[in-house]
């Protein structure tokens, strides 16, 4: 499983329509959407699945037309909701050839709705190999087993690195045992380990604490992660236990993480539950990195310097997430790249 810095030949976006959990505040999550597919579609190809609703109430397709006046390639599948992350293909490569890896997605457990969005990838694959020259990627179905992408991540290296409370939580797995998973994983995502991070997680989050909400990989063995918030806040606990995993992780060399740490944002709040605010949820994209910001210009500023630190030469882009999170995520789980 390459890791995501590496060049990516497209990034999925799948469009919020109205008749998702978006439909109070569509004009508002369609403005974050149509940012970060300029912002991609700059850098490479674009491909958004867009459900039958997004070609309603909108005058003359415009929105549509809009999306393919910036080369976006947009097929028309019908879908639940909008979190390619977790419902789109997992690339991995096999002897230079790009694999897609089709697994089941349950709405994290069976918590919502997902048989529309379980067959996504299907015919995405049907509509994207059409035509394809000189033949597309290998296709993959894994639909008896349950994974999200936002709870895998690859240092490209031989390492990916996931959460226990994620990948053992009800509805996923069961029965199978971790070491089982583990066997699997390390099968299907050509990893030599699995690292399993026993704590770290953030209130609000559906997914079970997935690992791209808390530590993310980047080159020369660097590890981002949330820094654990003063005593006062909640999490503070759980992300001094996971800071303290961090510390004593190694390689596969034997040495050391490098580690860099972000802030965890000031607390949100939607009908007074707190929301699952999290720097880490950035995505890394051919010459850039789309950042979610949260309307702190300062913890935005410093999240995004550290996120150049662990990147240099790409160009960091803020992109305001206060939309995204009011649904309970954020820019990485909306995004999905193909290598």
């Amino acid at each position: 499983m390459p890791a995501e810095w590496e060049p990516q030949r497209a990034v999925q976006l799948t469009w919020p329509h109205g008749a998702t959990d978006w439909a109070p505040m569509l004009t508002d999550i369609e403005k974050v959407y149509l940012t970060m597919a300029r912002e991609i579609a700059r850098r490479e190809q674009l491909i958004v699945v867009a459900a039958p609703q997004c070609y309603t109430g909108d005058a003359d397709g415009s929105l549509m037309e809009r999306l393919r006046s910036l080369g976006a390639t947009v097929c028309r599948i019908p879908t639940d909701d909008t979190w390619a992350r977790d419902h789109g293909f997992i690339s991995v490569e096999a002897e230079g050839q790009l694999v897609l890896l089709d697994f089941c997605f349950n709405g994290w457990g069976r918590k919502f709705a997902a048989s529309q969005d379980n067959a996504i990838n299907a015919r995405l694959y049907h509509l994207l190999a059409q035509g394809h020259h000189p033949a597309p990627p290998l296709y993959e179905s894994h639909l008896d087993f349950v994974l999200e992408g936002g709870s895998i991540e690859s240092d490209g290296r031989g390492t990916v690195l996931t959460t226990e409370c994620c990948l053992m939580a009800p509805h996923r797995n069961q029965p199978l045992t971790r070491d089982q998973i583990d066997r699997r994983l390390r099968q299907w995502l050509g990893a030599e380990r699995i690292v399993w991070l026993q704590n770290g997680h953030l209130e609000g989050d559906d997914t079970d604490g997935h690992i791209d909400t808390l530590v993310r990989a980047a080159p020369d063995d660097t590890l981002i992660y949330i820094a654990p918030p003063d005593a006062s806040d909640p999490h503070h606990a759980s992300l001094t236990a996971l800071e303290s995993e961090l510390r004593q992780l190694r390689t596969l060399e034997g040495r050391p993480y490098r580690l860099l740490s972000l802030p965890l944002p000031q607390p949100i709040f939607d009908d007074g539950q707190r929301l699952p605010a999290t720097y880490a949820n950035y995505l890394v994209i051919n010459g850039a990195v789309l950042m979610p910001t949260y309307g702190q210009p300062d913890l935005d500023r410093q999240a995004m310097n550290v996120v150049a630190e662990a990147f240099p030469g790409r160009q960091v882009v803020g992109v305001d997430c206060r939309p995204v999170i009011r649904q309970h995520g954020s820019l990485h789980c909306c995004t999905m790249q193909y290598y």
